[in-house]
């Protein structure tokens, strides 16, 4: 295994008839499946004059969400609001499902790609698209892009970062555990550099999609 780039990435889009938008995304044995409800209309306790309410529900494969997923559900919400153009739809809501299938490691970064192939299926509109890549730092020092779980568990540290398609700048930040500032800037770095990887495939994706139509 390539520990520098990301797994094997497979997605199909528009599988579900009630959502607006949906996606099945897998990276490795990572799966999950999203869906894109509104722009709909909102309780008028949770609306916003100005802007779209951007709702983020997320699922995990079996029981209750816990205090990981919750966290987890507040970055993919702060992913999607540094996105989306909420002001094009005041008054509104946008909710999005996260369902996890399968959680074999970078289980965030997954759920963040997934979001983004549904918004594309929705329609909604973005300032830029947002890929996101997790690495792991060995005990030996060394960094490892897009980890299995195995690898995740026995990481002395784990980052998620993603980035904008315009200048591939900053958008989400996380880290669990701890490394120095040259660790991290290596992590960025290398994580950075594999994101082409899923640009690329969202290009390639949205080209087979009109080819077809």
């Amino acid at each position: 295994m390539d520990e520098s780039s990301i797994r094997e990435i497979t997605s199909e889009r528009t599988l579900l008839s009630q959502p607006d938008g949906s996606s099945n995304y897998s990276q490795g044995d990572s799966t999950v499946m999203v869906g894109i409800y509104g722009p709909a209309d909102i309780k008028q306790s949770k609306e916003q004059m100005d802007r779209a309410t951007v709702e983020v529900i997320f699922k995990p494969k079996i029981g209750l969400a816990g205090v990981r997923e919750k966290a987890m559900e507040t970055m993919i919400s702060n992913t999607c609001q540094a996105i989306v153009i909420t002001t094009m739809h005041p008054r509104s809501s946008i909710t999005i499902v996260v369902q996890v299938i399968q959680d074999a490691g970078s289980l965030l970064s997954c759920c963040i790609n997934a979001v983004c192939m549904a918004l594309m299926d929705a329609g909604i509109s973005m300032k830029c698209l947002v890929a996101a890549v997790s690495c792991a730092i060995t005990d030996e020092g060394a960094v490892i892009v897009d980890p299995t779980l195995k690898v995740t568990e026995d990481a002395s540290a784990v980052l998620h970062f993603a980035f904008d398609s315009t200048e591939k700048h900053l958008v989400l930040s996380s880290t669990h555990g701890s490394c120095t500032t040259d660790q991290y800037m290596s992590c960025l770095k290398s994580c950075q550099d594999a994101c082409d990887k899923l640009f690329e495939f969202y290009r390639t994706s949205a080209e087979r999609r009109f080819s077809k139509t």
